[in-house]
C-alpha cells in the first residue's frame, strides 16, 4: 500500500508531502522546504527508511531544505526539470531574500521529464511536465492513489503565479488543461500550499480556467 501524509512547514506554510510505501517501509519527501527535524521526525516516527527526496520545482519554500537533507541522509534528489537549474542555483540568495535558513547548495541526482517515471517501494509514479510556475515544473501522479502532487502548478480556486523570473501564464495554462485534467476529473491533489481539491472541481469551478 502507498500512503501519503501532508507536512506543512516553513513560514510559507508549505506543503511538503511525505509519501510511502507500507510493504517495503522506503519513503520520499515531496518539496522539503524547511522544518528539517519536523520532517526528519515524521518519517522517524513511522520507522520510514528515506530513499529519495523528490523535487516539483526550486523556489526556496519547495527545495531550501533539500540540499541539507540529502547530505545528511546520504539520499538522492530527483527532479525537478532541468529548466529550473537557475532556480537551484539562486537558493542561497533566495534564503536571504526570504528569511530562510541558509540553503546548501545541490545538483540533482536525476533532472526529470514528461513522460519520465519514479518510484517508490512496489509503486510506480508518473511524471508529467508542468511549466507556467517555473520552467522546469514537474507533478507526480499516483495511479494507485489516483492522487497528483501538483507543486504550484494548481491550487483550490487559484492557480500558480506566473509573475516570477521564467513565468508563463500561457503555459501554465495549458499545463493544467492538457496535461493535469487528462488525468480524470476524481483524482485528488495536493497543492503546494493550501487545502486539497479534486482536478473535476478545479475545471468546473476554479475562476482562473473559465
Amino acid at each position: 500500500m502507498l500512503h501519503r501524509l501532508t507536512l506543512p512547514c516553513t513560514a510559507f506554510e508549505q506543503n511538503c508531502s511525505l509519501l510511502w510505501c507500507s510493504d517495503t517501509n522506503e519513503a520520499a519527501l515531496i518539496d522539503p522546504g524547511g522544518d528539517i527535524p519536523m520532517l526528519m521526525a515524521a518519517v522517524q516516527q513511522r520507522a520510514l527508511t528515506l530513499k529519495a527526496i523528490w523535487l516539483t520545482h526550486a523556489h526556496i519554500d519547495h527545495a531550501g531544505a533539500t540540499g541539507t537533507i540529502a547530505r545528511t541522509e546520504g539520499v538522492p534528489i530527483i527532479g525537478p526539470g532541468q529548466g529550473d537549474d537557475y532556480w537551484i542555483q539562486a537558493l542561497p540568495q533566495q534564503s536571504q531574500m526570504f528569511g530562510f535558513p541558509q540553503a546548501e547548495h545541490f545538483t540533482p541526482t536525476q533532472w526529470l521529464n514528461q513522460g519520465d517515471t519514479v518510484q517508490l517501494g512496489a509503486h510506480t509514479l508518473q511524471v508529467l511536465h508542468c511549466p507556467g510556475h517555473t520552467p522546469g515544473h514537474v507533478v507526480f501522479y499516483s495511479p494507485d492513489l489516483k492522487h497528483a502532487f501538483v507543486g504550484d502548478v494548481l491550487f483550490a480556486g487559484s492557480i500558480g503565479r506566473t509573475d516570477f523570473p521564467g513565468g508563463n501564464h500561457a503555459d501554465l495554462i495549458h499545463a493544467i488543461k492538457h496535461r493535469l485534467f487528462a488525468l480524470g476529473d476524481d483524482v485528488t491533489f495536493t497543492p503546494g500550499h493550501g487545502p486539497e481539491s479534486t482536478l473535476g472541481e478545479e475545471r468546473l469551478y476554479n475562476p482562473y480556467l473559465r
